[in-house]
């Protein structure tokens, strides 16, 4: 008989990897910043993903990300890593450090750039499985170039070990369609942070996103009054925090993250070259933005 392939809930941080101009990790800010977000009551984190911009890191700052992350984390909430690459090469060697630093599942994009079709897919996520041993999680992102529709994740969850997907995209018509799948039997992840509620309104298991980062509390709201069936004080938080998301995606999600994260003490770095990195003048404006919605009063 299939097994529970619904392994991850609740809220868990797409973790912004923080690391210097040259790649090494900060790994004092790190785990400072993972303590935080357990504290606030994540059940776990996502590793170099987008936001941790995997896809751009060298490989060894990557395993050392997920390194630090199982020590930190002791057993203690779920790790992912996301080991997608352009190469199935690189792919395959970080699956293997995640499983053997202690990660509990894998996830990736399907492979990108040369408009693959649906067997390779197939087989890019067979090399994966099979190069880790863990679960894996799709992670379905417009920004791989891939149309993934609820028939063809269907076909793929016959890959061994495949649990299910982080779905990061606004149709939740097709995200229900997918929770449907196998009886249910299928783990679906919310991406857009803008609509939480909708994704956990339409079937969704948990939520994993960038902005988590930064209002824990305020995710963490969202999350347990829906599921303590409190809907206008999920619609309430998530109305606050898309306040803010309005903010970032004015100015740069991610370096916008880094920077208040920078203001709280976790001194997160910078985005690799060429991403986007603030100004000064960039910089005085996002603050003063911040300051707007009262942010250090009313999200931390």
């Amino acid at each position: 008989m299939e097994g529970n392939n619904v392994k991850f809930t609740g809220i868990m941080s797409a973790l912004v990897s923080c690391i210097d101009e040259n790649e090494r990790v900060n790994e004092d800010a790190m785990r400072r910043l993972m303590r935080w977000h357990l504290k606030e009551g994540f059940s776990g984190f996502y590793l170099t993903g987008g936001t941790g911009e995997g896809p751009v890191l060298q490989k060894e700052t990557r395993k050392r990300i997920y390194e630090i992350a199982a020590d930190e984390a002791g057993g203690r909430c779920n790790l992912i890593a996301h080991v997608g690459a352009i190469d199935l090469t690189s792919a395959k060697e970080l699956a293997k450090a995640a499983a053997q630093s202690g990660m509990n599942a894998i996830s990736s994009v399907p492979p990108f750039f040369f408009h693959y079709g649906e067997s390779q897919i197939r087989d890019y996520y067979n090399e994966l499985a099979d190069a880790s041993g863990l679960p894996v999680l799709m992670y379905a992102s417009p920004l791989s170039g891939v149309n993934i529709t609820w028939d063809m994740v269907d076909r793929l969850m016959d890959v061994p070990g495949m649990i299910g997907l982080k779905w990061t995209n606004y149709d939740y018509f097709t995200m229900h369609r997918i929770k449907e799948l196998r009886g249910g039997n299928i783990n679906v992840i919310n991406g857009p942070d803008e609509t939480l509620l909708c994704g956990l309104t339409m079937g969704a298991d948990g939520g994993i996103g960038a902005t988590y980062n930064v209002m824990p509390k305020v995710i963490k709201k969202i999350y347990d009054s829906y599921k303590a069936g409190n809907t206008e004080s999920a619609r309430a938080a998530q109305y606050k925090a898309n306040k803010l998301i309005e903010i970032l995606l004015k100015f740069g999600v991610v370096c916008g993250i880094k920077d208040i994260l920078g203001t709280l003490g976790y001194d997160a770095g910078y985005q690799v070259y060429p991403q986007k990195r603030f100004t000064g003048e960039e910089r005085e404006e996002f603050r003063k933005a911040l300051k707007g919605i009262r942010f250090e009063e009313e999200y931390l």
